[in-house]
């Protein structure tokens, strides 16, 4: 037998229909998506007649998340939800790992939310989608793209927290002092007698990656040229083509790549192309990547702690579950690791 619900006009056959979810809930009670999941993790107060409402409606449609119901009737929340476009990305993966492991110690779910692209509509879903666990909050990883969106996409009135490279006063972040290191890292090269340094950059959250600006600083600040920068993708290969291409230009002495992935593709297009590293050109990464210890030559880099960004991250957030509203931030500054990548210029 079918059995029929009517609520406000809306009817329902719930021997026919699919599962409701957190987006007919609103629907039907006229109310908002964040809304009901204010109502549903209690993360902030709801006036007493929309919270009716999202209930009625929430019964009606026969609506029940996994630990939704348990969540409203204890009013606790012990899921992290962290929301991300990448898992396998070096970075990304320690990063979360990072997150996992201090949420798990002060008794924490962690879920992860992979958003695929940096469209608005998109990130609406995938948040939609979010909302309807119990939550204690959100970690968004912003290393680009696909992070700012999400960010944006946020209710102004969930718990949140930022990872970046870069620092804001907008939200409360963990970040690593990208721009900084970028310099430093550029300045190196410099002071082995390079009389100026290639840039191949990684995809940047928006116009231009923090890396990018420090490496830009640097040069100007010397006076040395600014080379045209060379884009690559996530893909280690993409580096690997251009390494062959930069080979052919006996001006390239110097090259510093985005992230170590990068950094390794490059200096195998060098080598197929029969230029040595360091002898011919140094080559230098970023990140510290567990392989840019034993790649060969070792792979002079800047040593980011991915898995402690995460844990500030959660210490961030944490401090807001328990009251403090105040945007509040963590940076760090990375090191350099000098290793075999990097030497003077040939002299010709």
């Amino acid at each position: 037998m079918t059995e029929v619900s009517q609520y406000s006009g809306h009817t329902m056959s719930r021997a026919t229909a699919k599962p409701a979810s957190i987006a007919d809930v609103a629907r039907v009670a006229g109310v908002s998506v964040p809304t009901v999941s204010r109502v549903l993790t209690g993360a902030a107060k709801v006036s007493p007649d929309k919270r009716d409402r999202v209930l009625l409606a929430i019964d009606e449609l026969g609506y029940r998340p996994n630990g939704a119901a348990r969540a409203l009737v204890s009013g606790k929340q012990r899921i992290i939800a962290v929301m991300t476009s990448e898992t396998a990305i070096f970075g990304y993966s320690a990063t979360i790992q990072g997150i996992e492991t201090a949420a798990r110690a002060e008794g924490y779910f962690v879920v992860i939310s992979v958003v695929e692209n940096p469209t608005e509509d998109e990130a609406q879903r995938a948040v939609e989608l979010v909302l309807g666990q119990p939550l204690a909050g959100i970690i968004v990883l912003k290393f680009d793209p696909v992070g700012v969106r999400v960010l944006e996409a946020l209710p102004p009135d969930i718990p949140r927290v930022a990872v970046s490279g870069e620092v804001s006063d907008e939200v409360s972040q963990a970040s690593i002092e990208e721009v900084a290191a970028g310099e430093e890292i550029v300045r190196y090269l410099l002071s082995l007698g390079h009389p100026t340094v290639h840039h191949v950059t990684v995809p940047a959250s928006r116009d231009e990656d923090h890396r990018t600006t420090g490496w830009r600083n640097a040069l100007v600040e010397a006076g040395a040229e600014v080379p045209e920068i060379i884009p690559a993708t996530w893909d280690a290969s993409s580096g690997v083509r251009i390494g062959r291409r930069l080979a052919a230009d006996d001006s390239v002495t110097a090259i510093f790549c985005g992230n170590d992935e990068i950094a390794m593709g490059v200096i195998t297009g060098l080598s197929d192309a029969g230029r040595n590293v360091p002898a011919d050109v140094s080559v230098v990464g970023f990140d510290d990547h567990p392989l840019a210890r034993i790649w060969r030559p070792g792979i002079t880099t800047i040593a980011q702690d991915f898995p402690g960004l995460g844990r500030r991250a959660f210490e961030l957030l944490q401090a807001q579950l328990d009251g403090d509203a105040a945007v509040a931030r963590s940076t760090s500054r990375p090191p350099l690791v000098v290793r075999e990548s990097a030497g003077p210029p040939r002299v010709r």
